[in-house]
């Protein structure tokens, strides 16, 4: 085994040091702005001019396809030693979960608990946890809340909470609302059979400000996390992680059964984490999947996730397609809206392209699902129809 990680290792050293030779090697062929008059300013939406020429070096040789390496789990284990790297350090895993049920609530079908846990060697968190009427293992879905600049709440988005203020209460159902066509995903699960946990990610919810909800000052907490040698966005990656490992160690639930769902950027969290655990068999993920390409430009704008989902030089490697292609040849599910306005058609449908290529190079691409329908940036009730349909394939 120590002579297999040393080859991957060495494996993994030669490549970035093609790469690195590769983009010095673009980089003096390309257009050279700097020889045009000054124009008073160097950014235009928040873009710099020089955008298409930083693009142009993005040409992702860790790619699978781009990447010398042939064999697909040398190559999954390569890159996922690329992202983890572009990560930087992880929080400590929780020696000791310490798991307390403070309130318990009856449900039709289901009972929900309020825990709290030890997630990582930092933080104590609440969570809820879905728990079927009958006799388990269940089949259990971890649900991953989204960003939508609503820090408020986090996994009172996804499972309706008890035992909370008349504010707090008013707060989830708005956003259910609004985003979930006014059904908890949940607790929809739930009453079909499927234990769910959901916890709050880091800045949301009951892990926010103690000076109160400021959205914009969640950029001076990204940056203070750089500055400390740590991204705040893999501290999410890390926790979905962890949370994974923690529902293995739950008597209710299969741990061969496992999977993960969420909404925009708990999408990009469950495409992140299928990709990066062994231990989630199936993912879904509506709204959020899309090509840099497309994301940053002229033409469409630039990406609207703060830094929820950047990680340090991980672009100069793997684009976000390659990075979900990671947890090929899993069963995955891919939806989004043809008029969502956050992440375009033309960069959902090559990222889509992306993909497929990858599960059929391993057989695979009738366990890859993607799809576009007439729909903004939503979750509603045909779209969790279609959520639970597709669980039901492959988890139970």
């Amino acid at each position: 085994m120590a002579t297999d990680s040393n080859n991957n290792n060495q494996l993994l050293i030669d490549v970035k040091r093609l790469i690195f030779g590769a983009v010095i090697g673009l980089a003096g062929v390309l257009p050279v702005l700097s020889q045009q008059n000054p124009k008073g300013y160097e950014f235009e939406r928040e873009m710099p001019l020089f955008l298409d020429q930083l693009k142009a070096e993005l040409t992702y040789p860790m790619a699978w396809g781009n990447s010398p390496i042939e064999d697909f789990d040398a190559w999954r284990t390569a890159a996922r030693a690329t992202v983890t790297e572009a990560m930087l350090t992880p929080p400590p895993k929780s020696q000791d979960y310490r798991t307390e049920v403070i309130a318990e609530e009856k449900r039709d079908g289901y009972t929900c608990r309020k825990l709290t846990l030890n997630l990582t060697g930092y933080s104590r968190v609440y969570a809820y946890y879905l728990v079927p009427d009958g006799k388990g293992p269940f089949p259990t879905v971890l649900l991953l809340h989204d960003h939508g600049g609503h820090y408020s709440i986090g996994k009172e988005k996804m499972i309706r909470p008890f035992g909370v203020s008349e504010e707090k209460m008013k707060d989830a159902e708005d956003w259910a609302a609004n985003c979930y066509g006014g059904q908890f995903l949940g607790d929809y699960l739930a009453a079909h059979g499927y234990a769910v946990f959901c916890t709050d990610a880091l800045f949301w919810g009951d892990r926010g400000r103690k000076e109160g909800i400021n959205g914009n000052k969640h950029m001076d907490i990204a940056g203070h996390f750089m500055m400390l040698g740590r991204s705040w966005s893999a501290f999410m990656n890390f926790e979905d992680m962890y949370a994974t490992d923690y529902l293995t160690t739950l008597p209710e639930v299969d741990t061969e059964r496992i999977g993960c769902a969420g909404f925009s950027m708990g999408a990009y969290r469950s495409w992140m984490l299928a990709a990066l655990s062994d231990k989630i068999k199936t993912g879904v993920s509506i709204c959020w999947m899309v090509d840099t390409g497309t994301q940053f430009s002229w033409e469409y704008g630039k990406e609207n996730g703060g830094f929820a989902n950047q990680l340090p030089g991980l672009r100069q490697y793997l684009d976000y397609p390659h990075i979900a292609s990671m947890a090929c040849p899993k069963p995955m599910y891919f939806l989004n809206g043809s008029t969502d306005k956050l992440f375009p058609e033309p960069g959902v449908k090559s990222a889509f392209a992306e993909m497929h290529k990858v599960w059929k190079d391993n057989r695979a691409d009738n366990r890859l699902k993607t799809e576009i329908w007439d729909m903004s940036h939503n979750c509603g009730i045909k779209v969790q129809l279609s959520i639970l349909d597709y669980l039901d394939q492959w988890l139970k």
